[in-house]
């Protein structure tokens, strides 16, 4: 009898392999337009305004203001050519989102482990860093094709009645998972630290920064995290070696910035 797995994956293989370029020249799929991703991000972006407290902190929203300007001013045009939006959520969490469509998003407690401008503007950059990527259509692109392709193969384990069939769904689902999922995460958060050192040190913010950044990141979760193999980000010693290991190219380019903000 005809197995089915390895023919799922040689065409999954192949779909992932295709269409299109990152920024760093990594192979991409994606399979939504620009303005469709756009229009997605537009719509969460409103609802979360409705559903979380927005900060009415002038001093806040200034300075973050201040910090997002003078990176977003570096964004190609290409990505998004309009004005970006952002809103300060009065909210204790330590993290921020840039969304397709020009959509930014800072929580106030990322606000008390970013010791100043330069490493608001690490998260910033990396956040936006996502969004140049297209990291999001990605996603969506390939947990689409996981979901067919997860269907298609359990009817036709169900069609062949090949035995313990849910076994064997249950253990594909978790290889996708560890083998796929995870590692494209992770593969998106190094391609986001990269894109958003550069677009700092262009925008005139210290790139050295973003490794103590990762410092400050680490000591505030209080090593409380899953192993970097089980997670989709690259833990905090990994993203200041590859961060490091990019320092040069990244002291050339805030040596060359024309801007120097003052937030």
């Amino acid at each position: 009898m005809h197995n089915p797995i390895p023919l799922f994956i040689i065409l999954f293989t192949m779909l992932l392999t295709a269409c299109a370029k990152s920024p760093l020249g990594r192979n991409q799929l994606k399979i939504y337009s620009s303005s469709q991703l756009s229009g997605m991000g537009e719509q969460a972006f409103d609802s979360m305004k409705t559903e979380q407290k927005v900060s009415t902190k002038q001093v806040s929203n200034q300075y973050v203001q201040c910090v997002a300007d003078a990176i977003t001013k570096h964004v190609p045009k290409s990505v998004f050519s309009g004005q970006w939006e952002l809103v300060v959520f009065d909210e204790p969490q330590v993290n921020a989102f840039a969304l397709p469509g020009g959509k930014i998003g800072v929580y106030a407690g990322l606000l008390e482990v970013t010791e100043n401008q330069d490493q608001l503007a690490a998260v910033i950059g990396h956040e936006i860093g996502h969004v140049i990527a297209d990291h999001g259509n990605e996603r969506m692109s390939s947990n689409t094709l996981i979901s067919i392709g997860m269907e298609a193969t359990n009817k036709l384990l169900q069609t062949k009645q090949v035995a313990s069939s849910n076994m064997i769904m249950a253990g594909l689902g978790l290889g996708l998972q560890v083998g796929f999922q995870l590692p494209f995460g992770r593969t998106h958060e190094t391609e986001a630290d990269l894109i958003g050192l550069q677009l700092m040190s262009k925008s005139g913010f210290r790139p050295e920064q973003s490794m103590k950044l990762w410092e400050n990141m680490d000591n505030a979760s209080g090593g409380n995290r899953q192993p970097e193999f089980m997670s989709t980000h690259p833990s905090p010693s990994t993203r200041i070696k590859t961060l490091s290991d990019n320092m040069p190219k990244a002291q050339q380019l805030y040596k060359a910035a024309s801007d120097r903000p003052n937030c």
